[in-house]
């Protein structure tokens, strides 16, 4: 880290802060770095299929229509509904049939985010303590496109790495 500034991708981050969120409506913190890893990845999702990275394969789409939800419910987080399972572990993030295992997803931030893990957790912890619940409700989703990383538009910037300023979200704070 340079001065406040990491260099990293947008997963990590919006994982990282929808957890935070969660973690701010009260989910536990488990709970929440799996609900931080559903909405990553099913915005990634919806990102790969409207720049044409991804595209549903028949045979995924008539699976999909076999499965039922039966105990599954959904989650809102940063305006995105986030299919969910109760587990004997608490609740978890589902991803296809899967439950996301949270320690899985603390290894991933933590590689990604390596030494500036707790700096960068702790400056979105200070900025989702800064409202509500109900006003960061609305608000969630606007305030990541406000300090994530700048990267190129359409495919050039998949998978790219910008600069995630800490300064930039404790400036957030404060507004």
């Amino acid at each position: 880290m340079t001065e406040g500034k990491i260099k990293i991708n947008r997963a990590p981050v919006l994982t990282l802060w929808t957890a935070v969120v969660a973690e701010r409506f009260g989910f536990d913190r488990e709970e929440a770095l799996s609900l931080g890893k559903a909405v990553a990845g099913l915005t990634a999702q919806s990102k790969g299929r409207r720049l044409g990275i991804f595209k549903p394969q028949p045979a995924e789409i008539r699976e999909a229509r076999k499965r039922k939800r039966g105990e599954e419910f959904w989650v809102e987080l940063l305006g995105r509904s986030v299919p969910a399972v109760n587990t004997a572990d608490g609740v978890r993030g589902v991803i296809g049939a899967k439950a996301i295992e949270p320690g899985g997803v603390k290894r991933y931030l933590e590689s990604k985010f390596g030494d500036d893990f707790a700096a960068a957790r702790s400056a979105m912890m200070t900025l989702a303590k800064g409202f509500k619940p109900e006003q960061l409700r609305r608000e969630a989703f606007r305030l990541y496109e406000q300090f994530r990383p700048e990267i190129p538009e359409g495919v050039r910037g998949w998978g790219a790495k910008g600069e995630l300023d800490l300064a930039r979200i404790a400036e957030e704070t404060s507004t």
